[in-house]
């Protein structure tokens, strides 16, 4: 079996557990370790690796948004918070939404964007339930359907990654019940059109879909202005979740939200309230100045690196579409072999991702471009030598 395939528990160390008699729920089977985390875990055996593997930010959390977080914890804000969040936040990010001429109803403070889907997809998806989104796909979407007992309905956007009605009618059961949207999308980098997101909304309100708009890369669009699906859908059935993961590095601070209808919002909290409880305290008071922050400079730093990869990779003769936000861009392998073609990368001291962890085919491989240009540089040059047959 390859590197990637998900496999049986390992019997050798099930029989030098201390308690072997305990049988794990069949949930537990439903997921797999992640393969960005199996590269993640590979750098640390390899010596100086090229490592454009992780959608981490490689830049820090701005000082004031430290400095607030420190105040917070000095002023003795660590207990817990009310279970949807600190009030002035939620009615902050409230209108935050309200300036974009989105009326949303209610907002939760989640423990980041993946608690605020764990929360939805709990609350919306019965076991048996069809889950429609985009593949290539954010990996907790497939994994999260089904560790609950939903099933995905994979939307084919290959080979450009666009959204496409035909695409979506061969995707959609009578079982289907939820649509994310993901734009920018991870990993592909693809910023939907207006012309998509209303041919999708469209298919939604035909087919009574409640739409879950994804938006955690928002500020990360490098070619004309952020586009949110909740321009077209209908405001009683959608979703917005986003956070301050990427844009402000904030990953290990967990901030995320969700902003819906007000029933649904409590649905939220009171499943909220019997898992992660609530958002850390000292994060939601920092989260203030991270809202705040100006994401002109970043912006324009990230949209020179994938100018760069872009360029790089259609010179080593890639195969590769030109992504327009986020900071991934998803390659086709010169092999047709995903899997192995990241093997060898990985022989050549290179950390990328296969597209197998985030699709049902195994044809790509994924690059994060959040690195230094050095890095970039650096990665082109084997991935060029990769291509090229002199490796």
């Amino acid at each position: 079996m390859g590197l990637w395939t998900v496999s049986l528990p390992d019997l050798t160390l099930i029989a030098k557990s201390p308690v072997p008699s305990i049988n794990l729920a069949k949930r537990r089977f439903e997921i797999d370790s992640s393969g960005i985390r199996k590269v993640f875990d590979l750098a640390a055996n390899l010596k100086d690796p090229c490592n454009l593997s992780i959608g981490l930010p490689d830049y820090d959390v701005p000082e004031p948004v430290k400095e607030a977080a420190i105040a917070a914890i000095r002023e003795g804000r660590n207990r817990y918070t009310l279970t949807a969040g600190v009030p002035r936040l939620r009615e902050t990010v409230r209108a935050r939404y309200h300036e974009r001429g989105h009326e949303v109803e209610d907002v939760i403070i989640a423990s980041g964007t993946s608690g605020g889907l764990f929360l939805c997809f709990l609350a919306l998806l019965n076991p048996g339930d069809g889950l429609m989104f985009a593949d290539p796909y954010f990996v907790m979407y497939k994994h999260l359907c089904k560790f609950i007992g939903a099933v995905p309905a994979y939307i084919d956007t290959y080979p450009d990654f666009r959204l496409r009605r035909e695409a979506l009618e061969r995707a959609w059961t009578p079982s289907c019940k939820v649509l994310i949207i993901n734009s920018p999308n991870n990993p592909a980098g693809v910023v939907y059109t207006a012309d998509e997101l209303r041919m999708a909304a469209e298919f939604a309100e035909e087919k009574g879909l409640v739409v879950v708009t994804d938006e955690i890369y928002e500020d990360f669009v490098f070619d004309g202005s952020f586009d949110s699906p909740a321009n077209y859908t209908n405001p009683e059935r959608t979703v917005i979740i986003s956070g301050l993961s990427k844009n402000v590095a904030m990953t290990g601070w967990r901030i995320g939200w969700v902003a819906g209808p007000a029933f649904l919002i409590q649905a939220l909290s009171d499943i909220q309230q019997y898992s992660f409880v609530c958002a850390p305290a000292p994060a939601q008071a920092a989260a203030f100045s991270g809202l705040e922050v100006d994401m002109t400079e970043i912006r324009q730093r990230f949209t020179e690196r994938r100018d760069l990869i872009y360029g790089g990779l259609k010179d080593a003769g890639y195969d590769v579409e030109h992504p327009g936000g986020a900071f991934y861009i998803l390659p086709a392998a010169p092999c047709g072999d995903g899997d192995a073609f990241v093997r060898r990368a990985i022989d050549h001291n290179l950390l990328v991702v296969p597209g197998s962890v985030f699709s049902e085919r195994k044809t790509h491989f994924r690059i994060s471009f959040a690195a230094g240009t050095d890095q970039l540089q650096r990665g082109i040059r084997i991935l060029r030598e990769l291509n090229s047959g002199s490796v």
